[in-house]
């Protein structure tokens, strides 16, 4: 297991010497736990403690109509096992099922215990602590139950489990938010914005709190506390340079293009400052970032993550299609991750019409998904019978990733006219389409396309059927006109991080609890400093920060419940 910001003695002894010269003006903030973050894992810790009477400080980098980081942004799905909405729908799940499927994906080493552990404990007690809870705080779910992460090569999600919240994340978090401020204790707790923590402060080898600066003014201040819990995310956001050091191996240099899809303050911050007192960071290069991410047509520097559409096809930068076998959308996000850095050039682009992307586009997040977000459910039911057309309409015009044309030529003219070395072979594009659209013209019966075998699957299960089209053709004028989307890899989310027992104890390089320090969500790999492994399922990230925040909440000592 690879420890990836080691030990160092000299930095104990420069951040002593630093903690010594801090301003004796800097402001002081004292309170019997101190959480550092305020997005799901923050905030799910927060109600615990509040519940056990304790005194809880919170801070908060951002703003406060930030409060709840990614997962106000997110799609809001949840990864559940076994619940009553897969029973009614005679989807025959289990713990022992998922932890299967979670370990097959995951793909742990033998020293894997502790990530292992928060896995078993993610699929045994999920309905406890994510669902029951989650409703218990008027957080709904849609009807059906979604289905990614089926596979590729071996299974994926054996059965639909990703449960989406009605509203997405941002309807979750501010049903969050309200049920916290209207909690009877509420008054013991303090949030502070716009604090950046900058290390952590150590007394007799045990933590007593944080020292920062205020992002408005820069002004010093520290925080003490019987016990710190860090919940500030990982490192695939603010810094893509961490990410880009971090990078798995196994997959070559990183894309000369990479789109950041995580929360701007993603930086790494505190697990180097855990790092420089000795706490242990692994897997760091296990990330997880999305194959289909465009430049945001609204943010500069920031990407957009899109669902990819079933039914395009998948081509490099030379227009040749991807694989054996094909890429197809919702099967296995880090295979296409991998296979698309293998590709000259490392992107790749999707290759569809109006019809298609009218019934299969979408994208990962709130932020475009209007009747989701705004739980609109005339407006749902409009898109899902005749197409997102605000969506594809708003996509097409404003971001620069996306091109349309007439014919097959113009749209290879418009693809090689938004610049780069590699340039799209209007032969080769055109002998893919053809080769697909002539399978489809043949029949279901005498499919050997693996996409096309994909999507008779995918069309057997009705969480899918509305949003999928039923063996539609490319190059066809009544479904036109042609779209390309130039796809980049998108930053996403930490799968390593600070290493923590089931407890929630951050541990050093021997693997003993760091007396006063704890860690959960995206700042601990979810659990354990990697509860994934090297790969992960849908709604793990969200459920995990839930989870993770929740037990860390109900362990840290102290409160008089």
């Amino acid at each position: 297991m690879i420890s990836f910001f080691p030990l160092n003695p000299n930095k104990i002894r420069s951040l002593t010497l630093a903690l010594e010269k801090r301003d004796m003006a800097a402001e002081t903030l004292q309170s019997d736990v101190l959480v550092v973050g305020g997005g799901l894992a923050g905030i799910a810790a927060a109600f615990e403690l509040l519940d056990r009477n304790c005194k809880v400080l919170l801070l908060e980098r951002d703003q406060p109509d930030k409060f709840g980081g990614l997962a106000r942004e997110s799609f809001g799905g949840v990864m559940l096992v076994d619940t009553p909405l897969q029973r009614r729908s005679k989807i025959a799940d289990s713990p022992e099922l998922a932890l299967a499927d979670w370990l097959r994906v995951a793909r742990f080493g033998e020293d894997d215990v502790w990530p292992k552990a928060w896995a078993e404990t993610y699929v045994n007690r999920s309905i406890e602590l994510i669902y029951s809870w989650l409703k218990q705080r008027s957080v709904t779910f849609l009807p059906v139950i979604n289905w990614p992460e089926r596979g590729m090569f071996a299974p994926g999600n054996s059965v639909p489990r990703w449960h989406i919240a009605w509203g997405t994340g941002k309807a979750l978090v501010e049903a969050l938010l309200a049920h916290l401020d209207a909690h009877p204790r509420r008054a013991n707790l303090q949030i502070e914005y716009g604090c950046r923590v900058e290390q952590l402060l150590l007394a007799g080898g045990v933590v007593t709190g944080c020292a920062g600066r205020r992002e408005a003014d820069g002004k010093a201040f520290t925080a003490t506390a019987d016990a710190t819990l860090l919940t500030a995310g990982g490192i695939c956001g603010g810094d893509l340079s961490l990410v880009r050091q971090h990078w798995h191996q196994p997959w070559g240099q990183p894309p000369p293009t990479l789109l950041n899809g995580s929360h701007r303050f993603a930086d790494g911050l505190l697990h180097q400052a855990a790092a420089t007192i000795g706490a242990r960071v692994t897997h760091l290069d296990k990330q997880w970032h999305y194959a289909a991410g465009i430049h945001h047509p609204k943010e500069p520097g920031k990407g957009l993550s899109l669902v990819p559409p079933r039914s395009a096809l998948w081509l490099n930068a030379h227009g040749r299609r991807i694989g054996p076998p094909p890429l197809v959308g919702s099967t296995d996000t880090r295979y296409l991750v991998e296979q698309i850095c293998a590709e000259p050039g490392q992107y790749s682009w999707l290759v569809l019409n109006r019809k298609i992307a009218l019934k299969e586009l979408a994208v990962s997040g709130c932020e475009y998904m209007t009747a989701f977000r705004e739980r609109d459910r005339l407006r749902l039911v409009r898109d899902l019978l005749f197409g997102n057309r605000e969506l594809v309409d708003t996509l097409v015009r404003d971001a620069e990733d996306f091109v349309t044309a007439g014919s097959v030529p113009a749209l290879v003219a418009a693809m090689n006219a938004l610049g780069s070395e590699h340039r799209v072979d209007l032969a080769v594009l055109q002998a893919a389409l053809q080769e697909y659209d002539a399978q489809i013209d043949r029949g279901p019966r005498f499919f050997t396309d693996d996409q096309l075998r994909r999507i008779v699957n995918f069309r057997a299960y009705r969480g899918d059927r509305l949003r999928t089209c039923r063996f539609q053709k490319i190059d066809d004028a009544g479904a036109g006109p042609l779209i390309a989307i130039r796809c980049h890899i998108l930053s996403r989310k930490s799968l390593g991080g600070l290493q923590t027992d089931l407890a929630c104890r951050v541990l050093d390089q021997a693997g003993t609890p760091i007396p006063g320090l704890f860690a959960a969500g995206e700042t601990a790999g979810f659990g354990g400093g990697g509860s994934h492994g090297s790969g992960a399922l849908e709604g793990t990230f969200l459920g995990g920060c839930i989870l993770t925040g929740r037990i860390a909440g109900q362990t840290i000592p102290g409160g008089t419940s």
